[in-house]
């Protein structure tokens, strides 16, 4: 299984991007797709969470900002994030938990994409 994210970018304080990571290969079904984000020496921490039956959480300091959403048929899950702020640049990671077939549940990171918030 693979995972391969794109969307990230350089964007002004105010500005919006929509992170996308799409999942491919030995896939029966997924639960949980999730974006963390880390930043160089620091912890990765949860930004948002999005399990099968569409039930979405989010750290604090994202809320009323991002939005998780997921398409299941596309096994994608997207991140858009309005009124980004510098402190939201860090490098962000999708996070997949996958029926592999015949092998069972396991935990997947995609490669990280890189988000820069310039004020």
């Amino acid at each position: 299984v693979q995972l391969q994210a794109s969307g990230g970018g350089l964007v002004q304080a105010g500005g919006s991007l929509r992170l996308s990571c799409a999942a491919s290969g030995s896939i029966h079904a997924i639960n949980f797709m999730g974006w963390y984000r880390q930043v160089p020496g620091k912890q990765r921490d949860l930004v948002a969470t999005i399990n099968s039956a569409g039930s979405t959480n989010y750290a604090d300091s994202v809320k009323g900002r991002f939005t998780i959403s997921r398409d299941s048929a596309k096994n994608t899950v997207y991140l858009q994030m309005n009124s980004l702020k510098p402190e939201d640049t860090a490098v962000y990671y999708c996070n997949v938990d996958v029926m592999v077939r015949y092998t069972g549940w396991q935990n997947f990171w995609g490669q990280g994409t890189q988000v820069t918030v310039s004020s």
